[in-house]
């Protein structure tokens, strides 16, 4: 009789280790709106496990500048410099933004900076929509606390966030938009190039410019006092 054929066993599969569970959108809007000032917001940016991309982070990064700014700028997310230090635009990027608002009489006393994400996506990719959505309860309450008279997106990341639209950074950049909130006035918002990518593309540099030049002419249309400090928000 024929030998009894050796049953062929299916190859090990390597142990995969689980990502840090997602919170539920319930959840994180919860923790947003339990934050009834900046400093207990940015407590509990730190406080929050949901995102995956915090286990890979080396630090959360949330915020530069001024909280009692009347100008804030949102980003995109920390890159490798900024993971270092816990700040954002601070690598290369962060030297031009600091160049393109000096041009303006802006700096980072007179500016709230902040991103889309808190944590570094590996590898600089861009951030994934599920990571974005995770975030943005986050980020709409930090608008809410911080309470700007302008709003400059930063990169089509921040822009459709924010914006809620699909279209790229080339059709939105150079153009006001309102935020609207719940029976408040309107903020106006405009989208800009991310410096990121004007240094990949400096023939764009000029369009960057009259972006800043609108900027600095709705600051002066509305009157806004960049060098006082504001108390509250």
């Amino acid at each position: 009789a024929p030998p009894s054929a050796v049953p062929v066993l299916p190859p090990v599969q390597k142990a995969v280790v689980a990502p840090a569970p997602i919170a539920h959108d319930s959840e994180v809007r919860a923790a947003a709106a339990a934050a009834n000032t900046h400093d207990e917001l940015i407590t509990a940016i730190h406080a929050f496990d949901g995102c995956p991309l915090k286990r890979m982070a080396t630090t959360t990064c949330i915020f530069d500048g001024n909280p009692q700014a009347r100008i804030m700028v949102i980003g995109e997310a920390p890159g490798g410099e900024e993971d270092r230090q816990g700040k954002p635009f601070v690598g290369p990027a962060g030297q031009l933004l600091d160049k393109m608002l000096a041009a303006i009489g802006l700096d980072r006393s007179t500016v709230y900076i902040t991103n889309t994400l808190y944590w570094r996506p590996p590898g600089n990719r861009t951030p994934t929509p599920e990571e974005i959505a995770l975030c943005l309860p986050f980020l709409e309450r930090q608008v809410a606390l911080i309470a700007p008279a302008v709003l400059l997106y930063t990169g089509g990341t921040a822009a459709k966030a924010m914006l809620n639209r699909s279209e790229g950074i080339t059709r939105l950049r150079g153009r006001w938009f309102s935020l609207e909130r719940n029976g408040r006035e309107p903020i106006p918002a405009m989208a800009m190039f991310h410096p990121a990518y004007l240094l990949r593309r400096p023939e764009l540099k000029r369009d960057a410019w009259r972006d800043l030049l609108a900027i600095r002419a709705k600051i002066d249309e509305l009157q806004i006092q960049t060098g006082a400090t504001r108390q509250g928000s």
